[in-house]
């Protein structure tokens, strides 16, 4: 699991990284992402009801994409806050190598913009 160093801890910060960041989309997740004034990065995921009805699936879908940003944060240093928002139920079934590597385009896509 991530640690929570790594996480939000308010609305403040996802507010306000809705409403000053980027939005990069993929097929099935995109992600938000903005500067913080931070030392360090922080990460956040949403899954939507109409995603997955059942509160079980949403948090194993979070739980997996806790873990893929788990192993591939140490490579990214810059400080942004990030929010993957999820929109396929898809994730849930998906190989973990392949999550894993969606995640990693994802944010390889933030240094570009």
């Amino acid at each position: 699991m991530l640690s929570k160093r790594y996480r939000f801890h308010s609305r403040g910060g996802v507010r306000h990284t809705y409403q000053h960041g980027k939005t990069i989309r993929g097929s099935k997740i995109s992600l938000v992402f903005a500067v913080n004034a931070r030392s360090h990065q922080r990460f956040a995921v949403v899954v939507s009801k109409k995603v997955l009805k059942s509160a079980v699936g949403r948090n194993r879908i979070r739980r997996r994409i806790y873990e893929a940003i788990r192993l591939e944060h140490p490579n990214f240093k810059e400080s942004l806050d990030y929010i993957f928002v999820i929109y396929s139920k898809e994730i849930l079934t998906m190989d973990f190598e392949e999550l894993r590597s969606l995640v990693h385009d994802l944010l390889i896509e933030t240094k570009k913009i």
